[in-house]
């Protein structure tokens, strides 16, 4: 079987660990029966891994309970730059291996609930566990807005970046992400209500910013380019623009100016929200 995920953006500011969106860049995993297991990459990460090590046959070894097949792998999403790779990868290697809950296993995998329901869902999620079960739901999202997102050249490990965070936070922080969170999700439901403040955060992005430094000029500068508001992607160090589809393009072309004079490799790339999420059979075939 077939099937195909998209890339997601979490947190978006204040929503840690919480909020996600789904974004039009996909991986493709296609499962085979085989008389042994074959792993054949292609596109983002293909040089990481061909053998039972690899990410999607482990998932699809737990799904089948063996490991007789061929898994074919096509990812478009590039790895450890914060656009829920590892998420996205595992729901769709779970769906082609015929799992009956991608998201349970995807957010197992993965560890972050918020990328593996932007993956299966699609659209703008909430998501967190509650006892044993992943609990997720759709936010409303405003049709006219699309996302830039500046994808610096080098990686930056989840691991790494969570090691800078603090173990527990003051509470006028905790304050001061809660409301934010309430103007993102009014502004991302209407962009006219959107600003640049709902997506302030005082929980991550000011302690990641030691790993990139040039995250917060480059920020401020998706602002001055037209984007109505500006965040990290996950944790990081791809950084995202939250701006209105007319002008994404026009954003994503300062972007990669003002990359070119920081001397900063990196894509820009101008997405709309995926809002089919999981998708299987013809529909997920396999880019030419």
């Amino acid at each position: 079987m077939r099937a195909r995920a998209p890339a997601s953006s979490a947190n978006l500011g204040p929503g840690f660990d919480v909020l996600a969106i789904a974004l039009e860049c996909y991986i493709h995993v296609d499962v085979t029966p085989a008389a042994s297991l074959e792993v054949h990459s292609s596109g983002e990460g293909a040089h990481l891994s061909s053998d039972a090590s690899h990410l999607a046959a482990k998932v699809v070894t737990e799904v089948l309970g063996h490991d007789r097949f061929s898994l074919t792998v096509h990812s478009e999403i590039p790895v450890s730059r914060g656009l829920g790779s590892s998420a996205a990868l595992a729901a769709a290697a779970a769906a082609a291996a015929g799992a009956h809950d991608p998201l349970a296993i995807a957010a197992a995998y993965d560890g972050h609930p918020e990328n593996a329901a932007a993956s299966v869902m699609g659209g703008l999620v909430a998501a967190t566990k509650v006892g044993d079960s992943i609990q997720a739901t759709h936010l409303a999202l405003d049709d006219a807005l699309a996302f830039v997102a500046v994808i610096p050249g080098r990686a930056l490990a989840t691991a790494e970046a969570r090691s800078v965070l603090a173990d527990s936070v003051p509470r006028a922080d905790a304050i001061f992400n809660l409301g934010r969170m309430g103007l993102l999700v009014g502004g991302l439901a209407d962009h006219t209500s959107l600003t640049a403040a709902a997506t302030g955060d005082r929980l991550h992005q000011d302690a990641r910013s030691a790993l990139f430094p040039e995250a917060p000029e480059l920020l401020s500068a998706l602002i001055e380019a037209g984007s109505l508001a500006s965040c990290w992607s996950g944790a990081g160090p791809t950084l995202l623009g939250i701006a209105l589809a007319d002008v994404a393009g026009d954003v994503a072309r300062t972007m990669e100016a003002v990359c070119t004079n920081l001397g900063l490799e990196a894509q820009v790339l101008a997405m709309k929200a995926d809002h089919r999420g999981l998708v299987y059979g013809q529909e997920a075939d396999f880019p030419a």
